[in-house]
């Protein structure tokens, strides 16, 4: 299974559960900035106790050997952290990021953005909330990649909301990274 079926079908999966979704992560820098080799899919959700056991039921259903598990899909709904699914005949990582109900994170998911990929119609977050989100990335880790992502993105993407990502990134504390950014690709 190629990393493009194994999105489609998951993005499938959310949208007849009504999970609310976006993917981030190196496929949406992919997408809004420059093409770049990805080993994981990540996908922001909006995760529900009640919808908890279906998408479990539907993730195993993608292929026989398949990895979810429904303690861990618990427990990251509990802290509002990650689960992951593998699919070990591919190598493939799904990345789930369940958000935890921030008014930011509340942005992201009205925010999104359904584009065609590989003919199917999948919800990507929006250019600015991945630069928001790329920056509280960096912060915490200090990673050059982060910063790469972000410029490749304000370069490629011309028509940015940026008073909103200076608004955020104010709320964030990350407006100098930010400031220092706008100003190399300028």
């Amino acid at each position: 299974m190629e990393q493009e079926e194994l999105l489609i079908k998951i993005a499938g999966i959310l949208e007849k559960l009504n999970i609310p979704y976006a993917v981030t992560g190196g496929i949406a820098v992919s997408v809004w900035g420059r093409a770049r080799f990805t080993a994981d899919i990540d996908i922001a959700v909006e995760l529900f106790p009640e919808k908890l056991k279906d998408l479990a039921s539907e993730l195993l259903k993608i292929d026989k050997d398949v990895y979810v598990d429904e303690l861990s899909m618990q427990r990251a709904l509990e802290k509002k952290g990650e689960f992951n699914f593998i699919h070990p005949a591919s190598g493939l990582k799904v990345d789930f990021w369940v958000l935890k109900g921030t008014s930011f994170d509340k942005k992201e998911v009205e925010r999104k953005i359904s584009r065609e990929f590989s003919g199917t119609s999948v919800s990507f977050i929006s250019p600015e909330d991945l630069i928001l989100r790329k920056l509280l990335w960096y912060k915490m880790t200090e990673s050059d990649r982060q910063l790469e992502d972000i410029k490749s993105v304000l370069e490629r993407q011309k028509k940015l909301d940026i008073k909103y990502i200076k608004k955020w990134a104010k709320i964030h504390s990350t407006n100098k990274i930010l400031g220092k950014l706008l100003k190399d690709v300028s």
